[in-house]
């Protein structure tokens, strides 16, 4: 371990040097790219530099105790001994989970599908209700979040929404969050009272930059139209709504939100982009199928991963057997109690301990 540590540091090293090399400034998008690989070793150094400095430490302490100092001094080393032999062992298995091997794209922003599934307009505002939830967790982790794409309802649900975040560690912590989603609750309407379920489908994909996927501008149809808001009404005259389609794939991305028919291009291309990566990554690897297909399931009640039960105040996630009492903070953003288990889990599981 102590050897690849070594390397890491060595790297990281050079990549300081790199990151001050003037040609490599003016190059934004490689200076970018060093930067993230900079920042994602960072920990990992910061943490094996600290070990080095209290093994350093520890072999002073022992070094004063073969000094035979007075008795006094002999049970304060003794002590501080302790603490440092306490404090390497806790720095070699933070060292252990943060060498393990790494999703390439945990250090990506995100693009974020939601869609309503089972249930109706139920489902259309729990997708909602996801959305708000997403937002202000990235409110909370100072990310920046964008509408890319929505499709509204009449009552303020939405029957799909694209959104990005942008932030560190966004992938590496949303990524937990693709599947089904499950809502119990009892629906306004409802006058006898009855518990309702519905379901709503999240997607999780990397952003990809346009230097990681080269899109062949012949294999594009791209369709202009008139906005339409709920129900599907004209919101202007205008043509500045675009729907890309891609060719090859048959992957088609539409976006309305904007009232500039660049910025609506601009949105659908970063969407086509991640779709179409999500895609490959599913091509090369047959154990991963669809990536978008194997995320969101059909949307049908069985396949859920999460279960809010509104009644009940109660939140489970299903994957690790996770339920908490606290679904009005969970629903406000504060989605650390959940994602922080699933990561602990997934390390465990890697290091071969029991989970």
């Amino acid at each position: 371990m102590l050897d690849k540590l070594k390397t890491i540091e060595e790297h990281y090293l050079s990549l300081e040097n790199k990151l001050g090399d003037p040609d490599i400034i003016k190059d934004q998008q490689q200076w970018q790219k060093l930067t993230r690989e900079h920042s994602a070793l960072q920990e990992t150094v910061e943490n094996y530099r600290q070990l080095q400095q209290t093994e350093q430490e520890i072999q002073e302490a022992r070094k004063m105790l073969q000094e035979k100092p007075e008795e006094e001094m002999v049970l304060f080393l003794r002590e501080e001994i302790d603490n440092l032999t306490n404090r390497k062992e806790t720095l070699e298995e933070e060292l252990k989970v943060l060498l393990l091997p790494r999703d390439p794209n945990d250090y990506k922003d995100v693009i974020m599908e939601l869609r309503a599934g089972a249930g109706g307009d139920e489902a259309a505002l729990f997708a909602a209700d996801l959305l708000r939830m997403y937002l202000r967790f990235a409110e909370r982790k100072h990310w920046t979040a964008e509408i890319l794409s929505s499709h509204e309802t009449d009552i303020g649900g939405f029957k799909e929404v694209f959104f990005s975040i942008k932030g560190q560690g966004a992938y590496s912590m949303l990524k937990y969050e693709r599947g089904v989603h499950r809502v119990q609750r009892i629906p306004s309407t409802e006058s006898g009272g009855r518990i309702h379920t519905s379901t709503a489908t999240v997607a999780v994909l990397p952003e990809v930059e346009e230097v990681e996927l080269a899109i062949n501008l012949q294999d594009l149809r791209i369709d202009t139209f008139c906005s339409t808001g709920p129900g599907g009404q004209s919101v202007n005259t205008t043509q500045s709504a675009v729907r890309i389609t891609h060719l090859p794939s048959g992957t088609v991305v539409s976006c309305q939100d904007e009232k500039s028919q660049l910025k609506n291009r601009d949105k659908a291309m970063r969407v086509l982009r991640a779709r179409l990566l999500a895609g490959m990554v599913a091509e090369q690897n047959q154990e991963q199928a669809d990536e978008r297909r194997s995320q969101v399931g059909t949307g049908d009640r069985s396949e859920r991963i999460r279960t809010y039960n509104i009644p009940q105040n109660r939140v489970s996630d299903h994957r690790i057997g996770l339920t908490l009492h606290k679904l009005e903070q969970i629903l406000g953003g504060e989605l650390e109690d959940i994602l922080e288990p699933l990561i602990a889990h997934e390390r465990a599981a890697q290091l071969g301990k029991p989970v």
